[in-house]
């Protein structure tokens, strides 16, 4: 079993989102100033009917706080219901009713994504899909495991484990966030660079479209080429197209041995040379390479009191390593540093492979995220940038925000090109965002990168889209949207809307 990935937040992310339900952001419609689109209102007779299919019991109507705000506290709004289906079958109920009602619906899983895709705007019911939380079966032999879309992504990799099998995803919410919420998003993560995206590792799906008609993409074949691949229209689709209710997911073996080297360098070209230097000497081990600034570390260290192995360095690499022997490992990690110290590119640094060690220079990485709302309030945004463009635009940020941040970070899964640009204040205030916006995502539409790397659109990039995206696809995207849900009640004002 490998243990260098067991980081468990749940016990830290209880105190913030607290914090944030009872700091409650203002209302997205009002700060975003969005106009409520012509679907109906809900009625008793909605309210009686959607309890007739879940139960009074999960049909609830006071207490939403937690379902109409964000964890990051950057949208929220105002649902009167929140309804928990326990089958496929009642979701199909669901939808069919609010289709021929013309009620609109925000499908929700764990909450924990960073573009207010998953919480309402207006009033949409809110669909939580907590309950589809069954862990189908998991083959041993094969390494494809089958699970509802409310399975916790760690719940899941923790039974995969059990079989010597690891799921091909991780991330920093593993404890909280659900698997149809990452396929959904198209969630990436910190291991892209050894097992790459869900399209790749997504072998099927069962599908709630829009009029309530259940679609059953599930496989358990890695190749299946008779005709279109329908499941990859859903698959980062953000709950706009259907509502994914069973995924079918292919699990790589587990790792026999890793290892987590921690380094420090003095600029980003050497980071760069050493990122070249890891594929080169490293190979087929390597499984994260992650990118941290100064400035991210510091938060990281003075808001969570954790102890960073090195120090004094404005730039930081932490990479691991994956295999089946852990002599071998050890020496290609040993070579690697050695040469990268030899050139210069590499000052100081650390190798572990104790677990209670590796844990806690992850922890470094992945409480990064919360380490900067402590602040007060973060702007994150998620980026693909070229990589010898990929700090330069946290630089230019730093210079065009000066003093109106408290801190102006960067970090991301170098391994894929993807920068997490994060901007930190006391306080949210529009004078910060758009000093911040649209003049972000133009400088990286410049750069020829894409306005989102792995968090999707949801509601806080839906006009910038256009920055990634030609005319002619989004317009295919419109058109697709329409097939599927012609009345547009599934997530509105969301990607497209």
């Amino acid at each position: 079993m490998s243990l260098g990935r067991i980081v468990k937040l749940q016990a830290l992310i209880t105190k913030p989102l607290r914090r944030a339900y009872s700091t409650a952001p203002e209302l997205t419609q009002i700060r975003h100033n969005v106009k409520r689109s012509d679907y109906a209102n809900l009625e008793d007779k909605d309210i009686a009917f959607f309890e007739s299919i879940v139960g009074k019991r999960y049909a609830l109507q006071e207490d939403l706080q937690a379902y109409n705000v964000d964890f990051w506290r950057s949208v929220r709004g105002n649902s009167q219901l929140v309804l928990k289906p326990g089958t496929t079958q009642e979701v199909s109920a669901i939808l069919k009713y609010c289709n021929e009602r013309k009620l609109a619906v925000c499908p929700q899983g764990g909450n924990t994504g960073v573009v207010g895709g998953a919480v309402p705007v207006f009033d949409e019911i809110v669909l939580s899909l907590t309950r589809l939380d069954k862990i189908l079966h998991i083959d041993e032999i094969t390494g494809i495991a089958a699970c509802e879309t409310g399975c916790i992504l760690e719940n899941l990799d923790n039974k995969a484990r059990e079989l010597d099998l690891v799921v091909p995803l991780d991330l920093g919410a593993k404890s909280s966030c659900h698997v149809g919420g990452n396929v959904s998003t198209n969630a990436g993560g910190l291991r892209v660079v050894r097992y790459g995206n869900l399209h790749g590792s997504v072998l099927g799906l069962e599908v709630v479209l829009a009029n309530g008609e259940i679609l059953d993409l599930m496989s358990d074949f890695k190749k299946d080429n008779t005709g279109y691949h329908l499941k990859h229209l859903f698959i980062g689709a953000e709950g706009t197209l259907g509502v994914v209710t069973k995924v079918s997911i292919l699990c790589a073996p587990a790792p026999q041995a890793q290892h987590v080297a921690f380094l420090g360098l003095p600029n980003f070209d050497a980071v760069l040379k050493t990122f070249k230097s890891a594929k080169l000497n490293l190979g087929e081990i390597l499984s994260a390479c992650e990118m941290i600034d100064a400035p991210t570390l510091d938060a990281s260290l003075e808001h969570f009191k954790l102890n960073s192995p090195i120090n004094g360095f404005p730039f930081y690499m932490l990479l691991e390593t994956s295999g089946s022997n852990g002599t071998h490992d050890m020496e290609k990690i040993n070579k690697f540093v050695e040469i990268g110290m030899e050139r210069g590119e590499i000052i100081d640094g650390t190798i572990t492979g104790e677990a209670r060690k590796m844990q806690e220079i992850w922890k470094l990485r992945e409480l990064a995220p919360m380490a900067l709302t402590k602040d007060g309030y973060c702007f994150y945004y998620d980026l693909s940038l070229p990589l010898r463009d990929f700090y330069s635009i946290v630089e230019v940020m730093q210079k065009r925000i000066g003093t109106l941040a408290t801190r102006v970070t960067g970090f991301g899964h170098l391994g894929d090109s993807n920068l997490h640009l994060n901007v930190s204040c006391p306080a949210y205030t529009d004078e910060l965002h758009h000093k911040i916006e649209p003049f972000l995502y133009e400088y990286t539409h410049k750069l020829k990168g894409s306005v989102s790397a792995e968090h999707g659109i949801g509601f806080i990039k839906k006009n910038y889209l256009k920055y990634s995206k030609s005319a002619e696809a989004i317009a295919m995207m419109r058109d697709m949207k329409k097939l599927l849900d012609p009345k547009g009640i599934l997530n509105p004002y969301k990607v497209l809307n």
